[in-house]
């Protein structure tokens, strides 16, 4: 009986090596299983929701493209120039005696601007007058003495060559008067030049002289100059326009100008002239566009960004920028056909300018564009067209 208990008692004898990995790979199996079974519901939902979203109707609002203004605009920063501007220097010798003008001050042409006190080259005029005077009288002499002879040689009284020599005197002393003449136009002119003139109508924008200045003639240097003028009822405003562009630009394009200091105000200019050869160094043209400016609103120096208005040979389409579905493919546009289902349409841009952007093909003006395209569409979708929205073209 004891013998038998302890038998009993005894561990039961341990399982087989092949038990003990078939129940391992049990768990492995069924994770695999598993994930399996969940990838092939996901596809199957995948599928599900797809078909449905294809058979389903979605309700759309259709837009049509609009043609892009017939010009576009090439911006660039410039600055203003005076129409003219000249130094003013003296053409005499002298002493500043007064000046009538300075900075600010709207001249007319030939205005008087200052005076220069020369008394060296009045004395030289009065010397000349004298010499001009003397030189008449031996003139007058000649004249009497060579017509005198002319009649004595007709009794033999005198010699032929009496007569030679006092007609020579008399053309002689004509020379003498017209050179005598000639140094005091000359020296005039020199006395007119004591007034210093406005040559154009323009602005004295700088006055470096004052009273008892000793003026040189001529333009050695700045310190000779009296005056600087401009004229600003027209301004210019020269840009380089880079390469790309130069065969556009010919004489005649508008163009505006757009200045920080006056944001409210806008300047209408036209190309006046280039000049028709591209720079070597930034292969830019340069490019002169004149802007009235009437009210001297605008001031040489000052920057300005200009809007050149090129022509466009063919015009963009101008669609909302929520319309363009930007996927792998590319930029897309949903297009509602006359079966009232969606064709994605692959297309190219243009200009981007923020609530709108340019079409340049793909798409022409008369098709219907979806406004706002959700992402999940697709070809053959079909679609119910809404009213369209306000500002659309029908």
């Amino acid at each position: 009986m004891t013998d038998q208990i302890k038998v009993s008692q005894q561990s039961p004898p341990p399982p087989a090596p092949g038990r003990i990995k078939w129940f391992l790979l049990i768990p492995v199996v069924l994770c695999i299983g598993g994930s399996v079974v969940l990838y092939l519901r996901a596809q199957r939902e995948k599928t599900l929701v797809h078909a449905t979203k294809t058979l389903d109707i979605e309700p759309v609002t259709v837009i049509h493209p609009q043609q892009s203004a017939p010009d576009s605009d090439l911006s660039l920063p410039a600055t203003l120039e005076a129409y003219s501007d000249s130094p003013i220097f003296a053409r005499t010798d002298g002493y500043v005696s007064h000046w009538y003008v300075d900075i600010g001050t709207h001249v007319q042409q030939g205005q008087l601007l200052a005076l220069i006190d020369s008394p060296t080259v009045d004395q030289e005029l009065n010397q000349a007058r004298a010499m001009l005077a003397q030189a008449q009288a031996n003139l007058t002499l000649a004249k009497i003495t060579a017509e005198r002879y002319r009649e004595l040689i007709k009794t033999n009284a005198v010699s032929q060559q009496d007569v030679d020599q006092t007609n020579q005197n008399s053309d002689a002393q004509t020379a003498n008067v017209q050179a005598a003449s000639a140094n005091v136009r000359r020296l005039e002119q020199l006395q007119g030049f004591e007034k210093v003139v406005a040559p154009f109508d323009g602005i004295i924008t700088q006055r470096r002289t004052d009273i008892g200045h000793l003026i040189n003639a001529g333009n050695g240097g700045t310190d000779c100059e009296l005056f600087r003028m401009s004229k600003i009822d027209v301004v210019r405003v020269y840009v380089t326009v880079p390469e790309a562009y130069s065969e556009e630009i010919v004489d005649g394009l508008k163009a505006t100008l757009d200045l920080t200091e006056l944001p409210n105000q806008s300047f209408s200019g036209t190309v006046v002239r280039s000049t028709h050869a591209i720079a070597t160094d930034s292969h830019t043209l340069e490019v002169e566009i004149d802007v009235p400016n009437p009210t001297g609103a605008l001031m040489p120096g000052a920057y300005a960004q200009v809007h050149i208005h090129l022509p466009v040979a063919v015009p963009a389409l101008l669609i909302p920028s929520e319309a363009v579905l930007y996927q792998k493919q590319g930029p897309q546009v949903a297009v509602v056909t006359e079966n009232n289902q969606v064709e994605l349409r692959k297309v190219s841009l243009g200009r981007d300018f923020g609530n709108t952007i340019e079409i340049t093909g793909g798409i022409d003006e008369h098709e219907s564009i979806i406004a706002s395209p959700p992402d999940y569409l697709v070809d053959g979708m079909r679609v119910s067209v809404q009213q369209p929205s306000d500002g659309a073209k029908t």
